[in-house]
């Protein structure tokens, strides 16, 4: 996923959300909501199938103060600016488990953790008790 300044075009096999909110990238790219996606979202051979109505408007997003979402931004643009720092790499190539750079995976665990504190039942032991996690808070949702 990434985060595009104004002006870049995307092509049509692209989802976009038009935001300068960078909390909600930070909020995406967490490991909470990957783990949903993998749960809910579809699959095109072994590459996860995003969609807008099966992972983003199912998602279980927590309500979360000013102060917190501050935090977000601040940790999801560490994750941007580690990124940046390898202007030469595609996201696959940044992404790839065996050579992800110490600097990126860093600032996403610190992502992961201020993402995650806003959720009830934090700290999570497992993704098992992430999801059970965001299913309460779905059926919650769906429910209202």
């Amino acid at each position: 996923m990434g985060f595009l300044e104004e002006g870049n075009i995307s092509a049509n096999s692209c989802m976009v959300i038009g935001t300068d909110d960078i909390s909600l990238f930070g909020i995406l790219t967490s490991h909470i909501h990957m783990t949903w996606v993998r749960t809910v979202g579809g699959r095109l051979k072994t590459d996860y199938r995003y969609s807008a109505g099966l992972c983003y408007n199912t998602f279980p997003f927590p309500k979360i103060s000013d102060a917190k979402r501050q935090e977000i931004e601040e940790a999801a643009t560490e994750v941007l600016l580690a990124r940046e720092d390898y202007p030469g790499k595609t996201l696959a190539e940044l992404y790839d488990p065996e050579k992800m750079p110490k600097e990126l995976k860093a600032a996403h665990e610190h992502l992961d953790d201020v993402v995650e504190s806003c959720y009830p039942s934090y700290p999570f032991p497992s993704d098992e008790a992430r999801l059970e996690c965001l299913f309460k808070m779905y059926e919650k949702m769906t429910k209202e």
